[in-house]
């Protein structure tokens, strides 16, 4: 794993570790971004609408509030492609709050990381928002998940 300028940093505001050492920002969009703090070279917007694009490369994935991804398979290759790409640039996970959506595509993430999809919401919870994650069905999607078949 490249550990540069380009890396985020542990401990800033929505960064989680993931254990292979991958470093991934969650954040809400409904929150301005500080403008001192780095930017993403990658981002996964997880809306129901279709974003503003921003100034760096980026994904959108048709998520509704307090629901699952409209294409399941879809999400998964964009969250297995976000998770690729952590290892090497600054990938970033969002919603407009921060916490459902994004919680449950972290908690993916993790699970494609190697944390047992049972246990991936309890990390994401413990690491980055102790309230990720919010509904019963993004809870079971996470455990349904699975991790890499590559």
């Amino acid at each position: 794993m490249k550990s540069d300028a380009w890396a985020w940093r542990e401990g800033e505001p929505g960064v989680l570790l993931l254990p292979s050492g991958r470093l991934v920002r969650g954040r809400g969009l409904r929150r301005p971004l500080d403008p001192t703090a780095p930017t993403p070279a990658y981002g996964v917007y997880l809306l129901g609408a279709r974003p503003p694009h921003p100034p760096w490369e980026s994904r959108w994935l048709r998520w509704p509030d307090f629901r699952l991804p409209g294409d399941r398979a879809q999400a998964r290759a964009t969250l297995a492609e976000a998770w690729r790409r952590a290892a090497e640039e600054r990938v970033e996970i969002a919603c407009a709050g921060g916490r459902g959506r994004t919680g449950t595509a972290l908690a993916c993430l993790a699970v494609l990381d190697g944390v047992p999809p049972g246990e991936a919401v309890e990390y994401v919870r413990r690491h980055y928002d102790r309230r990720a994650v919010e509904t019963p069905w993004q809870r079971r999607y996470v455990r349904g998940f699975g991790g890499l078949t590559e």
